[in-house]
């Protein structure tokens, strides 16, 4: 099904004809839309609050703590959509893999996969494992009303790198050295990946999303070449796995200007980009029928207000004349943003784009 049919029964009027679902669909927009990557979480005092003392995963696990998560920067910020608050790992954790997300490390695996045999860990992911999200998601769309629910994924390379290294790296040595030395063995883990990844994905949006991204957050970390050989076929099968939705598909990675065409190819009516790349000359790379999303530096928004506006017009004049433009940041926000910061730049992009 085309991203530019309505899918009957999926998806409220209301929501599909939303700024954000139109510059999905590369349709006109009375103003571009903005939302932010990570905009539920730390940089939120509210968000804080509520979170104290209870674990990630946890979080994640509690529908209505989810569902106040998710709300918390719409209602602060009157951002044109919301990200469902949860953690890539988190279908891992469901299907019952030994995983930990602790503080100021990242997701920690206790026995890292490496081996043929240990795939047999990797079992289907079913709806009755992540019965959670089915409910928060089910109470978020009846809340959210006409704002649309972005669901979200890791993509199988990012969490293939979680799973071979163990935790975080900045190397990659020992997925890169799957990748490298035993390419069946790598294969066969990023399919088992996209596998979990779509069901994950397919749960959400039967939930009601209304739209998903899938993030593949370590995915610069390779040349064009590896990634198109060693990578990609995972990723096209995510993305063919829920096409018939209809529902917009965004594909978004840190480090990814070589790759960008790439990542379009793989599948997705939405590409997002970085800071290092203007969304012109992304425009070029990753060539038509692809509206773009970003991508304002975040570290911006720690600049006068002054500047954070300069860089702004900046960004929406790169993205002037582009097919479909959504705003966001080139990365999540970060903790220490001042979220007063968020909303003035919402109000700006609204007020300068407005049409």
């Amino acid at each position: 099904m085309s991203v530019n049919e309505s899918p009957a029964g999926r998806q409220p009027t209301a929501t599909y004809d939303s700024p954000f679902m139109k510059a999905c669909r590369r349709e006109p927009v009375p103003h571009t839309p903005v939302w932010f990557m990570r905009q539920a979480g730390r940089s939120l005092p509210e968000y804080r609050k509520v979170r104290e003392g209870i674990p990630m995963l946890e979080s994640c696990m509690r529908p209505e703590l989810v569902t106040e998560i998710t709300l918390q920067p719409v209602r602060r910020h009157g951002v044109d959509a919301a990200i469902y608050f949860s953690d890539i790992v988190v279908p891992l954790k469901a299907i019952g893999l030994d995983l930990d997300i602790k503080p100021g490390v990242g997701p920690v695996v206790e026995e890292p996969i490496r081996t043929r045999a240990d795939l047999a860990r990797l079992r289907d992911l079913t709806p009755e494992d992540v019965s959670y999200v089915t409910e928060a998601i089910g109470l978020l769309t009846r809340e959210l009303g006409p704002t649309p629910l972005i669901g979200f994924a890791g993509a199988p390379f990012t969490l293939a790198s979680y799973l071979v290294e163990g935790g975080p790296s900045r190397t990659y040595e020992n997925a890169k050295a799957m990748m490298y030395g035993d390419p069946e063995l790598w294969a066969d883990l990023l399919d088992r990946l996209a596998d979990i990844t779509a069901a994950f994905l397919k749960v959400q949006i039967e939930a009601g999303a209304s739209a998903v991204q899938l993030f593949d957050s370590w995915v610069g970390a390779l040349a064009p070449a590896d990634y198109r050989r060693s990578v990609m076929p995972a990723s096209v099968k995510v993305f063919e796995a829920v096409a018939g939705y209809g529902v917009p598909r965004i594909h978004f990675g840190v480090g990814t200007g070589e790759l960008l065409g790439l990542m379009g190819e793989a599948g997705a009516d939405v590409v997002g980009v970085d800071w290092r790349v203007p969304l012109d000359e992304a425009a070029r790379r990753v060539g038509p029928g692809k509206a773009l999303q970003g991508n304002l530096d975040p570290t911006v928004l720690f600049a006068s207000t002054e500047a954070v506006e300069t860089k702004t017009r900046e960004v929406l004049d790169a993205a002037e004349g582009l097919e479909g433009h959504i705003f966001n940041l080139g990365h999540g926000v970060m903790p220490s943003t001042d979220p007063d910061a968020l909303t003035r730049l919402v109000d700006h992009v609204h007020a300068r784009t407005a049409r």
